[in-house]
């Protein structure tokens, strides 16, 4: 239990620096999907996503494994 306080707090901690808005959107429109995946600031934060979906889906996996 105490793991997820942390990660909670961790994420908590987080949250406003990725929702803060960045000078200079680029070569894209700011309003468009096109922009959240192509600009490196929103790019970075799509990656370390992706990679804690993956490692959360392999812990679940895991731990639904029959144990030998």
């Amino acid at each position: 239990m105490k793991k997820w306080i942390a990660f909670y707090t961790l994420i908590a901690c987080i949250a406003p620096m990725i929702s803060l808005a960045h000078p200079g959107h680029g070569g894209t429109d700011g309003f468009t999907i096109i922009h959240y995946f192509t600009e490196l600031q929103h790019a970075i934060v799509n990656v370390v996503l992706l990679a804690l979906i993956v490692v959360y889906v392999k812990l679940l996996r895991r731990r639904r494994a029959p144990k030998q």
